[in-house]
C-alpha cells in the first residue's frame, strides 16, 4: 500500500514538472512572438519615416488623365559640342516619347491613371514592370532635361557647395565619385546625387529606368542631379567612350536648377 502511495506521489511530481515546463515553453514562445511583433513594428515605423515628401518635384503635364511630352527648354543644338543636336532630337523625340506612350498604355483604365508618378514610385514594387520601366523613363528624362543648360558647367555655390565639400571633402572628390558611379553602372542606367531623409547628400546609381524615389532602390532619396548613361544618350557622338561623355556632361550641368532643388528640400 505504501509502495502504491509513493508511486502515485512520484507520478504526480513528474506530471507537475512536465506541466510547468510546458507553461514555460508557451511563455517563451509568446514572449518571442511579442518580441518579433515589436521588431516588425519598429521596422515598419523606420520605413515610414524614410518615405520622401517629394511634393511634385517634376511638373509632368497631363491631358485627359494621360501624360504628354513637354518640349525641350532649349534648342536641340544648344548643348553642342558636348551633346550633339541629332542625339538630343532622337533622345527626346523618339526615346522619351516612347516612354510616355508606353506609360499611358500601362496605366490606362487602372487605378494609377491620373496619379502623380512620385506617389506611384512609393509603392513601385507592387506595380507591373511596364509602369516601373516607362514611369521611371518619363520621370527621369523630364528631370534630366531641366538639369542641362547651354549656360551650364562650372561648380555650384552657396549651401550646396558647402554641403558637397563637407560630405565629400571637395568638389573634385565628389565629381570623381559621381563619375565612377556613372562609368561602372553595368549596362544601362543612371547616376544620381540625392538628398536622403536626413538631408544628407549621397552619390548612387540605379539600373535601367529605376530611380531613388522608388521603393525598389537600394539607396532612397530625392534626386537633385542625374546623368543618363543609356547608350542612346551618347552613342552617336561618343560610341563606346562613356567616360568621355561623362566628362562632357559637367560642361552643361545646370547648377542653378540643382541648387534650387537642394534648397527646396533642406529649407
Amino acid at each position: 500500500m505504501d509502495n502504491k502511495k509513493s508511486l502515485m506521489r512520484f507520478s504526480l511530481m513528474i506530471a507537475a514538472v512536465f506541466f510547468l515546463a510546458s507553461c514555460q515553453q508557451t511563455t517563451d514562445r509568446t514572449d518571442g512572438n511579442e518580441q518579433r511583433a515589436e521588431e516588425t513594428i519598429e521596422v515598419s515605423e523606420t520605413t515610414e519615416s524614410q518615405v520622401m515628401n517629394v511634393e511634385q518635384q517634376i511638373n509632368l503635364t497631363m491631358k485627359d488623365g494621360m501624360y504628354t511630352l513637354d518640349p525641350l527648354p532649349y534648342a536641340f543644338d544648344a548643348l553642342e559640342p558636348h551633346i550633339d543636336a541629332r542625339t538630343m532630337e532622337i533622345h527626346h523625340g523618339k526615346h522619351h516619347q516612347a516612354y510616355v506612350n508606353k506609360l499611358n498604355d500601362a496605366i490606362k483604365d487602372t487605378e494609377l491613371a491620373g496619379m502623380n508618378l512620385e506617389d506611384i514610385f512609393q509603392n513601385m514594387s507592387k506595380h507591373p514592370a511596364g509602369v516601373r520601366n516607362n514611369g521611371g523613363g518619363h520621370w527621369n528624362h523630364s528631370l534630366f532635361w531641366q538639369l542641362l543648360s547651354p549656360d551650364g558647367g562650372g561648380q555650384p555655390g552657396g549651401k550646396l557647395l558647402e554641403e558637397i565639400e563637407a560630405q565629400f571633402e571637395s568638389f573634385d572628390k565628389f565629381q570623381e565619385k559621381f563619375n565612377n558611379a556613372a562609368a561602372t553602372r553595368f549596362g544601362s542606367g543612371w547616376a544620381w546625387l540625392i538628398v536622403d531623409a536626413d538631408g544628407k547628400l549621397h552619390v548612387t546609381s540605379t539600373p535601367n529606368q529605376d530611380n531613388p524615389l522608388m521603393d525598389v532602390a537600394d539607396d532612397r532619396g530625392v534626386p537633385i542631379l542625374g546623368l543618363d548613361v543609356w547608350e542612346h544618350a551618347y552613342y552617336l557622338n561618343y560610341q563606346n567612350r562613356r567616360p568621355d561623355y561623362i566628362n562632357s556632361f559637367w560642361n552643361v550641368v545646370n547648377w542653378a536648377e540643382v541648387e534650387r532643388r537642394y534648397s527646396e528640400l533642406v529649407k
